[in-house]
């Protein structure tokens, strides 16, 4: 069996080290399951200490997005879901996601029993390096692993915490929504769902931010973190191996648990992709396109996209918002005020003519009056 001797010629002193690799596996799976579950506790992976951050998952990017049944254009405030949208996205490409409840109907596939697979896998090496430390008597290996699981077991709470479901806006019941969303590099979302679930991964907070108390609890987590770094080197060699097997080996399941994840689970709700891409030549085709889907274009205006007196070539006939062009003409009326047009400068000089002439009239009655009364 294991002994402490049992590796010789090799300095794995620094073992501990790797959970300090700022790694976003953790902060990933956050993102693609809305927050975390009891069981991540004992799912240990580089990057323990970074899931706070798990808020930063779409890279700065909140999107615009109109709505096609109302014409309303916000911004897509939850970072998750703009983080599952890059992952679906693709340039060039108009992707359908649906939102449905997750107590809708689709079954397990295939692929759902591997990702659950590889995460009991995670967890049952946590399971069996606290038992062999135990075995074999390696008090140093087995007080880091703890460290990590408690530091784990305060962000995993902290998470729990912040990712209540909080303001979605105001409930309208039997209302579907269809939203259309411009992501960066020319990649196009369009968005179908009842309006409620809409609003449950689009609207408001996913993370709120951290009150005291949760900043102390999560500090105290990355101390436990980086304090298991440092005491890493009393543990034998073989405890040091367990170690740095543990959290290579977990980090490695995420991933593949990550990339496997088509779906995004976020308050209740379930994302996926519905179909295949369609391709676009340009984006003006995209936008008449959903024009003609949706029988108005005030979405597309309010947006940038659509010009009607520029890009008219789509009838306006059966489109809502037809006040678009009464706008085009006020704008109409504007330009001629400011720069009159050949018609009207010779109107206005004829009238000046004019009051010239009747100026003279008046100056030459005064002057014969001014004579007979001499």
């Amino acid at each position: 069996m294991f002994n402490t001797s049992s590796i010789k010629g090799i300095s794995l002193d620094a073992a501990g080290l790797v959970a300090l690799a700022d790694l976003k596996a953790i902060d990933y799976r956050t993102a693609l399951t809305g927050t975390s579950s009891w069981q991540d506790i004992l799912f240990l992976a580089p990057g323990i200490h970074c899931q706070q951050h798990a808020s930063g998952v779409n890279e700065g990017e909140y999107p615009m997005a109109g709505s096609l049944t109302t014409g309303h254009v916000f911004r897509i405030e939850n970072q998750a879901t703009v983080s599952f949208l890059q992952r679906v996205g693709k340039t060039g490409h108009l992707t359908i996601v649906q939102v449905d409840p997750n107590n809708s109907e689709t079954g397990s596939s295939f692929r759902d029993h591997i990702i659950w697979l590889l995460y009991l896998a995670g967890i049952l090496q946590t399971i069996i390096v606290l038992f062999l430390s135990i075995r074999i008597r390696d008090w140093w290996a087995f007080a880091v692993v703890m460290m990590l699981i408690i530091a784990r077991f305060c962000n995993v709470l902290v998470i729990r915490r912040r990712s209540e479901l909080g303001w979605k806006g105001a409930k309208e019941p039997g209302k579907n929504g269809d939203l259309i969303i411009i992501l960066s590099q020319d990649r196009w979302i369009r968005m179908e769902g009842s309006l409620d679930d809409l609003k449950a991964v689009t609207a408001g907070q996913w993370l709120r931010e951290l009150s005291a108390v949760e900043s102390f609890i999560v500090g105290f987590g990355t101390l436990l973190v980086y304090a298991s770094a440092a005491l890493a080197s009393n543990a034998s060699k073989v405890g040091s191996v367990l170690i740095a097997c543990l959290l290579m080996v977990s980090v490695a399941c995420l991933g593949l648990c990550n990339s496997l994840t088509k779906t995004q689970e976020m308050f209740g709700r379930t994302l996926r992709r519905e179909g295949d891409r369609k391709p676009y030549d340009r984006r003006l085709d995209l936008v008449k396109a959903l024009i003609e889907i949706s029988k108005r274009h005030d979405w597309a205006v309010n947006l940038g996209l659509y010009d009607p007196v520029r890009d008219g070539e789509v009838s306006l006939s059966t489109v809502h918002g037809s006040g678009q062009a009464s706008a085009g003409g006020e704008e109409g009326d504007v330009h001629d005020e400011m720069y009159p047009s050949e018609k009207t400068r010779p109107r206005a000089q004829s009238s000046s003519q004019g009051s010239d002439e009747g100026v003279t009239k008046i100056c030459a009655e005064c002057a014969k009056e001014t004579v007979d009364s001499r």
